[in-house]
């Protein structure tokens, strides 16, 4: 298993600087969003930066690109970083995708489907292995002139969706490489709905990983990993993770506070019980066993979803980190 650090928006200099330091403590690879920013150029930089990290992206949001644009650039990373990266793909919501993107939305599992074997073709077509054809229902392509197909290379580039319902975790299972889980999950969806139903396709998984040898120390990052359990936990299509664990009415209620505005609310409304299920929270030196225990069966890769926080407010806790890094590579 190897773990990773997600990072969110941050300028070409910061990511570079990131990279230097990730790679030195230990940690595997850096597993970039697309919020504020897009990822490709901040992977180009800390590629540059830290050659021995792997790169992922986690995600890029699908049905605003082409799939062909998304291959191309795919594909040129892969090459540059001598195959240290990997595709993740997301669908986002709908209000984004349309009112944000301009981009259609409709029947996002089968459209999935399609752009994850259209990438697919595209690859194939680089690599000369065929012509570039593909027919579907959203996309068609059938045109790569050799003047504009990119020098072929061998080294192949995984695929992965995001995923949480399980049309979307069907789709996953049969057409890509892996599934980057939610950040908002516990161990009994992963044990219970996502493993059974995933089939023989790598994981990716961010973690809200809280680490201290006391309350105290544990207290600021703990009040982040509420905050984030909170944020997703007014999902209504993610209600279902308060009920399986006998939560139910969280979701509502978490809903309404927000609509009223009451944060504090919403982050005293997830328990310490939610968050053992949803985070792991414990002494530094019991970190690495628990994340191998709760991921090394499952999971090609996870993330720590609260270290880019982490690190802004006490950088002194990236050494810790890496050992943590080095001990579940070692796992």
């Amino acid at each position: 298993m190897n773990l990773d650090v997600m990072v969110g928006p941050a300028s070409w200099e910061e990511t570079v600087t990131l990279a230097r330091n990730v790679e030195r403590a230990g940690f595997a690879g850096m597993l970039f969003t697309e919020t504020s920013s897009v990822p490709w150029m901040r992977i180009t930089a800390a590629a540059m930066a830290a050659p021995s990290l792997f790169f992922t992206t986690g995600i890029a949001v699908a049905f605003p690109r082409s799939p062909m644009v998304s291959a191309a650039v795919a594909y040129e990373i892969a090459a540059n970083t001598g195959g240290r990266f990997r595709l993740g793909l997301g669908s986002q919501v709908r209000a984004h995708v349309k009112r944000r993107y301009s981009a259609d939305f409709s029947r996002p599992a089968a459209r999935m489907r399609e752009y994850v074997e259209a990438t697919k073709a595209c690859f194939r077509a680089f690599n000369g292995e065929e012509k570039l054809h593909y027919e579907g229902e959203f996309y068609n392509l059938s045109l790569l002139p050799s003047d504009w197909a990119p020098p072929p290379h061998d080294f192949p580039v995984k695929v992965d969706i995001s995923a949480v319902g399980p049309l979307m975790v069907r789709t996953a299972a049969e057409v890509a490489d892996g599934i980057h889980v939610h950040p908002f999950h516990s161990r009994q969806y992963l044990e219970n709905r996502l493993i059974p139903n995933c089939g023989d396709v790598d994981l990716i998984a961010p973690v809200f990983a809280v680490a201290g040898d006391s309350p105290e120390e544990r207290a600021p990052m703990l009040a982040l990993a509420k905050q984030q359990i909170a944020f997703y936990g007014t999902t209504p299509n993610y209600s279902f993770q308060f009920d399986d664990l006998g939560f139910e009415g969280t979701t509502n209620q978490l809903r309404r506070q927000m609509k009223a505005g009451d944060l504090q609310g919403m982050e005293q409304t997830i328990t310490d019980e939610m968050v053992e299920n949803f985070a792991v929270v414990c002494r530094w030196d019991e970190m690495a066993d628990r994340l191998i225990e709760r991921y090394g069966r499952s999971a090609e890769r996870v993330a720590l979803y609260l270290l880019d926080d982490e690190l802004r407010r006490n950088p002194a806790a990236l050494g810790k980190w890496g050992e943590v890094a080095r001990a579940v590579k070692a796992g």
